[in-house]
């Protein structure tokens, strides 16, 4: 028996409406300087074109037709495979988008840290996943602040040593002596054991008997409730399909293990949680998943990928689980940075207008992929023309004999390695094919 795929409510519109009455000004990059003032709804009635309308060098532009099928893409597959979805929103931390997932049968929205929590909840996100330990006391009294003031918010997080259940314990004892008295106080938070993906791997317990000892310490509290299992196959030493389905079973045999010693029946769960799912291995999160037997509660099988969304034009181009599944379909990389030609000093360098403060460049450098044409606003490939290097405001550009590029061309560059590109824009225009921008989207880092 598998928990159901209900959705949630739509984010709070009131808080969402106020994005758009944002006024523009020199705040957000790229923006047309003549829209100095206007309302972010205003520009974007005005369906400017990124090309002639004004938008100044570098910007950072999403395709919309590239994110609506990634959204439309991901429903289909996670329903396919009887997955709840909770996309991690630290990759675009954009409310809007946030939105839109949830209006694709997102379950809830994973998270990091205790900031961005704070975010998806000012936006009235419903679920939330933090796919990390929170031992941090001021970040636990907001959180028993907030799940007081709604009994409706469903949070669940990790944990991964006693020590961590004790911090939680001690910090949720003293948030609930100055909570309210009601129905809704004081309110257990929900956690799920991290699994560590093995020696030399990032957080998350190394074994089944420390596992054990996590669970005993929190069954020990009254402030904790055991849900579930979780962690992160991305992590797993020598990532091979082999290795990271091995991984993905000693999770779910965890799972199995657990439930099969009373552990969510003791705790009073009324669904058990799994969850594991970055952006590099969903396929093999699916077929594990799809293992599970009946145990003593609903199984909800929460995965977290994220970078899908825009996906990207380098690391997640070659790691995706759709080139190995290519009959479920394909993500379409959804980022474009422009940048304009400032300057050609030699007949095989030239030199773009943007850098490190606005490309992701921790995986791999941008890819020159397009060339419009000062001159005719011809828009053509990009042959013959690399980016060598960055510095922070600077791209270095590598040209061949037969590349024709002048100072004053746009370069539009792919880029590599979402969350690293989200982070350094606040207002990403979205633009359709020919060059329309429909909509803005706020990004909160």
């Amino acid at each position: 028996m598998t928990a159901g795929h209900s959705r949630p409510a739509a984010l709070d519109r009131l808080a969402l409406d106020r994005l758009s009455a944002v006024r523009v000004d020199s705040r957000f990059k790229g923006l047309p300087p003549d829209a100095e003032g206007l309302t972010v709804a205003e520009l974007a009635g005005q369906r400017r074109n990124l090309f002639t309308g004004g938008f100044t060098t570098p910007v950072l532009a999403l395709s919309a037709e590239a994110l609506e099928h990634n959204l439309a893409l991901m429903e289909t597959y996670t329903e396919r495979h009887g997955l709840d979805f909770a996309p991690h929103g630290k990759t675009s931390m954009a409310p809007q988008l946030f939105q839109r997932q949830l209006e694709r049968g997102a379950w809830g929205i994973t998270l990091a840290v205790p900031h961005q929590v704070r975010v998806a909840r000012a936006f009235g996100v419903p679920r939330v996943f933090l796919a990390n330990e929170l031992v941090d006391a001021a970040a636990l009294r907001w959180l028993a602040a907030e799940l007081a003031a709604d009994p409706d918010f469903v949070f669940v997080c990790y944990v991964d040593s006693v020590r961590g259940v004790e911090l939680m314990d001690a910090a949720l004892l003293e948030a609930a002596g100055s909570l309210p008295a009601g129905p809704s106080s004081a309110r257990r938070v929900d956690v799920v054991v991290e699994l560590g993906a093995g020696e030399g791997a990032r957080t998350g317990v190394r074994t089944e008997a420390e596992c054990a000892a996590v669970a005993d310490a929190v069954a020990a509290t009254g402030t904790l409730r055991l849900v579930g299992v979780a962690g992160y196959e991305g992590e797993v030493p020598g990532a091979d399909p082999e290795r990271v389905l091995a991984w993905l079973r000693r999770l779910t045999t965890l799972l199995v293990d657990f439930d099969a010693a009373g552990r969510f029946t003791a705790a009073g769960a009324d669904e058990i949680i799994v969850s594991a799912g970055g952006s590099a291995w969903f396929d093999a999160v699916a077929t594990a998943f799809a293992e599970i037997g009946e145990l003593s509660a609903p199984v909800r099988k929460v995965l977290r990928s994220g970078a899908y969304v825009s996906h990207d034009d380098g690391h997640y181009k070659h790691l995706t689980p759709f080139n190995r599944v290519p009959d479920e379909g394909a993500l379409h990389p959804a980022f474009r940075l422009w940048a304009q030609v400032v300057s050609r000093p030699s007949a095989e360098q030239a030199f773009v207008n943007a850098g490190k403060r606005d490309a992701a460049y921790d995986l791999d450098l941008p890819e020159a992929q397009a060339v419009r044409d000062a001159r005719t606003g011809e828009v053509r490939g990009a042959g013959g023309i690399a980016v060598s290097g960055l510095s922070d405001q600077h791209g270095w550009v590598r040209t061949e004999p037969e590349a024709a590029l002048e100072v004053g061309d746009w370069l539009g560059m792919g880029l590599s390695h979402p969350c690293t590109s989200f982070d350094k824009w606040q207002l990403i225009p979205v633009a359709t094919a020919d060059g329309t921008v429909t909509d803005y989207v706020r990004t909160f880092f």
